[in-house]
């Protein structure tokens, strides 16, 4: 069961890094073509791996500047609130 779990973790976390090509800030958006909603989903769910590569990479943002403005924000929103609320319903709670 153990070993299933830790191909599942190296799994899904290898995948992340993999996908993490189009993190916010990395000049893929011009003003011509802005990050949309589904832009602010998928930066909202990576949020947390483009904070640790921020720290080496001064050029990666967890917010991406160049977006179209309320459609942006309420996408990565969602994604924030389900993915780190989300977390806790996956603990299990203790039998007292």
């Amino acid at each position: 069961m153990k070993k299933k779990h830790l191909l599942l973790s190296i799994f899904i976390l290898t995948t992340s890094i993999l996908l993490t090509g189009c993190m916010p800030g990395s000049g893929k958006y011009t003003h011509q073509a802005p990050a949309g909603f589904l832009s602010g989903i998928w930066h909202g769910w990576i949020a947390p791996l483009s904070l640790i590569r921020a720290i080496f990479n001064p050029q990666i943002r967890v917010y991406e500047p160049i977006n179209t403005g309320w459609w942006y924000d309420f996408g990565f929103y969602i994604a924030i609130i389900s993915g780190f609320g989300g977390l806790s319903l996956t603990r299990k709670k203790s039998k007292d």
